[in-house]
């Protein structure tokens, strides 16, 4: 099995998917232990000095002016950490539970947190064993780090809480014995240093960025097979109209249409059948090209916070200087979730309009609903109803979440990022868009289907024959739940999109 070496530099979200998605081991890398032996005998030298840092030698929040005796030192770490262990709800799915682990242990590795290695070390033995901290997804501010979801996470590591182990919950005591893993006994500065980070939006945030990747890509599969049901105009794709307007998102989709839609006999040119298509499908690469743009600026941030020093007070013991700071905000990100929610949702809005295209014969010249036999037969009316849904959920959820703060520990932390919202409605408006996408690739093979299938461009063709081995053609009405949990499994596994770039080369 691959092990993935982090140092806290140059940690990618390739590596980030294969710990959390196929539990590749992880190790620290010689150099980043040195610099965590370095950061921490600094911090033991203050408190054997018995200096006046902030969380430290002091309370935290709006207790920092209460100084903490060396003796108490200990009890002060472990009580923040069952005080900060506040979090409600459901509890984060495994993948997310060990992208927040590992993206935690790569930021302590860079060696301005002041933590002892034998705790990482603790940490890193968790991922290994597969001891899964039970994280509930809410009570995060996004701001002086995602605190209680991650005092959860630290709670099994020193024995308590609760955890999943071999897939079963269990206490966090009975887990760490399991595995065979010794639970930890926190000293100074060390809790805050567990829990003062933003790895929990950071972990939702990066695998929803993940994903919308490769989803971007299925929909422009999607949207070309209803273009070719609905006889698009291809003069739409011309390189010199979207070279003029000169928005590289833009440029990439027209010239991914162009290739999906190569050798098609379906398509039309300008005046040939039509002038022009309705906006849905005539703008495509604008529409797609923006969300494409919008992507790519939140991968940038997401590849920078995966390997960013983001708790407080940060130890630089070279200098001999611990600064209290505000690397623990989360505004960087929320601001680009926020963007990545509303970017996912614009796919599915325009996604929907071309259902709808394909099953209102006012508006094509396809059989009403995609049925031969209508009114015994209500063919794909409903589900249509189905992506309206979920595309007005979206809207809801596009709300930024950004743009609220709430001040909290007595207003000494007075505006708060809630990035942890941001990341986590991401994630549900990338789970709403791939079911409408799904949606719109069964209901375009189904609109295919009153044309020549065999006449489909080199990509369209490979897509749609994915398609059709697990959703048959609809002759009569059947139940279409499964269809869609099928289709919606060929989307999320990338089955459509590894053969239309086996067919034609990768996608951009």
């Amino acid at each position: 099995m691959e092990i993935i070496t982090v140092n806290g530099n140059n940690l990618c979200l390739e590596e980030l998917i294969l710990v959390a998605r196929e539990v590749c081991l992880v190790k620290i890398c010689d150099e980043a232990a040195r610099k965590v032996n370095a950061s921490r005998a600094y911090v033991e030298k203050l408190v054997s000095e018995e200096k006046i840092v902030y969380g430290i030698t002091t309370g935290f929040g709006k207790f920092s002016n209460i100084i903490i005796s060396h003796e108490q030192v200990e009890e002060l770490q472990e009580s923040l950490i069952r005080s900060h262990a506040c979090g409600v709800g459901n509890h984060f799915p495994e993948e997310i539970v060990r992208g927040i682990m590992l993206l935690r242990l790569n930021a302590l590795v860079k060696g301005y947190s002041g933590i002892r290695l034998e705790t990482l070390n603790t940490l890193t033995e968790m991922i290994n064993k597969r001891v899964h901290p039970a994280i509930p997804e809410k009570g995060s501010l996004g701001s002086s780090g995602d605190l209680a979801p991650l005092s959860h996470m630290v709670l099994v590591m020193m024995g308590e809480g609760e955890a999943y182990y071999n897939g079963y919950l269990m206490t966090g005591e009975e887990a760490m014995s399991k595995a065979g893993i010794k639970p930890v006994r926190l000293t100074s500065k060390e809790g805050l240093a567990l829990i003062n980070g933003t790895q929990v939006l950071t972990a939702v945030g990066a695998i929803a960025t993940y994903d919308a990747v490769n989803l971007m890509k299925i929909a422009d599969i999607s949207a070309a097979l209803t273009f070719e049901a609905l006889k698009g105009i291809m003069d739409v794709f011309d390189e010199k109209v979207h070279a003029i307007r000169n928005q590289s998102g833009q440029i990439d989709c027209a010239r991914n249409l162009a290739r999906i839609l190569s050798g098609s006999g379906l398509t039309t040119k300008q005046g040939e059948v039509k002038l022009q298509d309705s906006y849905s499908l005539r703008c495509l690469p604008q529409i797609h090209g923006a969300s494409k743009d919008a992507i790519d600026y939140v991968l940038d941030k997401v590849n920078k916070e995966m390997n960013a020093a983001t708790d407080n007070p940060l130890i630089f013991a070279e200098d001999g200087q611990v600064i209290s700071c505000g690397n623990f905000h989360g505004q960087p990100m929320a601001l680009a979730f926020d963007f990545l929610g509303i970017a996912l949702a614009e796919l599915a809005n325009s996604a929907e309009r071309r259902i709808e295209r394909l099953v209102n014969p006012s508006l094509s010249e396809l059989p009403p609903f995609l049925t031969e036999k209508g009114g015994v037969n209500s063919g794909f009316m409903i589900v249509q109803y189905t992506a309206a849904a979920l595309v007005s959920e979206n809207k809801i959820l596009s709300h930024p979440a950004s743009v609220d703060s709430i001040p909290s520990s007595g207003n000494q932390e007075d505006h708060v990022s809630m990035g942890t919202i941001a990341a986590r409605k991401a994630l549900e408006i990338l789970n709403n868009t791939r079911t409408v996408i799904a949606i719109e690739l069964m209901t375009a093979a189904q609109g295919l289907e009153f044309g020549n299938p065999e006449k489909l461009g080199m990509g369209t063709k490979a897509a749609y024959k994915v398609i059709r081995a697990q959703i048959p053609r609809l002759k009569e009405d059947r139940v279409m739940y499964p269809d869609i949990e099928k289709c919606i499994e060929l989307v999320k596994d990338n089955s459509i999109l590894i053969a239309v770039e086996e067919a034609i080369g990768p996608l951009i």
